[in-house]
């Protein structure tokens, strides 16, 4: 029986029977998505996708143009980082996707494969070749709908995931890499492919966007089987507890309009609740580190101190200009960007800004202090390679007990100067030649130098809403899932989302986690004994 909600009371009170499914997937973002949807595809394997969220079928989740509005809607879990000693006592906030879609539903729909560099870490890190570079592109090869020129060595055409260079982007948009351009930048057609082998780049972004219409990956793997009766996909649905037969998960419980009920997996519980709540739901179940579970009264199942541990995310900073006009954004109204390295030793982009084509400040502290206008634009340069880490952490044992999470940005002194050159770097392009013809001033953060830009750097800080790498995968004490997605002690339970990284892509997070799931589906298979079912093609 397939079903979105509706339904859903009939479905699982019809008979006393705990309700049994091959596979449950719970979370329906960028990973969650793919691992329902691919397996999905096998018709007598039957899948169970929960999410906590609602319906998709929004304005501002469907339309490209509306994205801000979801933003600390019913569809953002609106998580905030503790109080940070590194930000000026500053509480950060971090969206994330509460919805059919997670956030692929709410996010800026920026496509960014990551770095050559960061996968063959991941396979480093894992023992796996599989979590290669050349693997990798193998699977962006076999994914993408590419819309755009012919080239065969990076580029794959008919998969399940539409993707193009923004159509017809705004001229600041052209301006902005032509600026990056003139800074020493080179410029590519495209930030994926081979600028992400180099050592930076400038291009107009590819997005995940069609005739205006956001392209989520529950749209793209999921939509075209929501008629299925092998799949069964229930949002409202928020998973509180896994069902375990000593270290063996055997289910999970949830939470459905008030009321608790369990569903049964016979093969694997796969786990897509996103950084926060991946770990928060294994330390609750009881996986973790012994110590602080034992703090919140919680029994031990195994005792795995990484879980909740090397907390990343991409920290950003607001630089704005003034417009003489108005700024129309198109399509999404973030269609540039450029990698670069603070530090020309460094193999790798550690730093990234997007251009925006509106006046935000995500800062209340600097927007008090600069004013930003209703006219202009923004230049948004971030770490992308932070050496910072944080941690989540329980604060009681119910799933209502929210998490504290400590970010910990900006507490390695190599982050700051990093923040700062970025910073600079931006002013630099900002206020170039090539953009001048779109500024009237600029706002912030002006010439500032010495301890007030690092006030200016420290009162930024936010996020890119990429928040990753609290249950890695690895082979070192910290580790909490192996090349496989198994976490380590526990059977028939794998982990498929951004907690899995051992350190965050280069760009945006989106690609990554399709990729994840990706690899989740080929493990899955290949352990499970599933021949390779067709793939479906993205819908809107």
């Amino acid at each position: 029986m397939s079903t979105i909600s509706d339904g859903f009371t009939e479905f699982f009170s019809a008979s006393n029977a705990t309700p049994h499914f091959d596979f449950i997937v719970c979370g329906s973002g960028s990973s969650g998505s793919v691992v329902a949807g691919r397996l999905a595809a096998h018709p007598d394997v039957s899948v169970l996708l929960l999410e906590a969220g609602g319906d998709d079928e929004t304005p501002p989740v469907r339309m490209a143009a509306q994205w801000p509005l979801n933003l600390g809607t019913e569809r953002d879990w609106n998580f905030h980082a503790s109080p940070g000693r590194w930000v000026n006592g500053r509480s950060v906030p971090m969206s994330m996707g509460k919805v059919l879609g997670g956030g692929s539903s709410i996010n800026t729909m920026i496509w960014a494969w990551g770095h050559r560099n960061d996968w063959d870490y991941f396979a480093a890190q894992s023992g796996d070749p599989a979590w290669g570079y050349e693997s990798v592109l193998d699977i962006y090869r076999r994914i993408e709908d590419w819309h755009g020129a012919t080239d065969p060595r990076y580029r794959g055409t008919g998969g399940p995931v539409f993707v193009q260079t923004a159509p017809d982007p705004h001229p600041i948009a052209y301006a902005a890499v032509e600026s990056a351009k003139s800074a020493g930048i080179p410029t590519f057609d495209s930030h994926n492919g081979e600028m992400m082998e180099r050592s930076g780049g400038a291009s107009i972004l590819d997005l995940r966007v069609r005739d205006g219409y956001r392209e989520s990956a529950y749209r793209s793997y999921v939509h075209p089987y929501r008629g299925q009766p092998n799949l069964t996909v229930l949002s409202g649905a928020l998973v509180t507890r896994l069902v375990l037969d000593g270290t063996t998960v055997s289910g999970v419980e949830f939470v459905h309009g008030g009321a608790t009920y369990r569903a049964d997996a016979g093969s694997d519980v796969v786990l897509s609740l996103g950084a926060i709540n991946t770990p928060k739901l294994l330390m609750q179940s009881g996986i973790g580190e012994d110590v602080h579970l034992r703090q919140h009264g919680i029994p031990i199942v195994q005792h795995l101190p990484g879980v909740g541990q090397n907390f990343q995310d991409h920290v950003g900073f607001d630089c704005l200009w003034e417009s003489a006009e108005p700024i129309t954004p198109h399509n999404n109204g973030v269609e540039a960007t450029y990698f670069w390295r603070s530090d020309t030793s460094l193999d790798s982009p550690d730093l990234q800004t997007c251009q925006a084509q509106f006046a935000k400040s995500s800062s209340p502290e600097n927007t008090r202090r600069f004013s930003p206008p209703e006219a202009g634009w923004n230049l948004f340069p971030g770490l992308v390679q932070a050496k910072s880490r944080g941690e989540i952490r329980l604060t009681g044992a119910r799933p209502s007990d929210p998490v504290d999470i400590d970010a910990n940005f900006l507490s390695h002194p190599d982050d700051v100067q990093a923040a700062i050159t970025a910073v600079e770097l931006a002013r630099e392009i900002g206020n170039s030649a090539e953009l001048r013809p779109f500024t009237k001033r600029e706002i912030m953060p002006g010439p500032l130098k010495g301890a007030e830009l690092e006030r200016f750097v420290r009162d930024a800080a936010s996020t890119y809403w990429h928040q990753s790498g609290t249950a890695k995968m690895g082979t070192d004490a910290l580790a909490v899932v192996d090349g496989r997605l198994k976490v380590y002690g526990i059977n028939g339970l794998r982990i498929a989302d951004a907690s899995i990284m051992p350190r965050v892509t280069t760009g945006n997070t989106q690609a990554p986690c399709v990729v994840i799931g990706e690899r989740a589906v080929d493990i899955l298979r290949a352990d499970h004994a599933l021949p390779v079912a067709p793939q479906s093609t993205s819908e809107s």
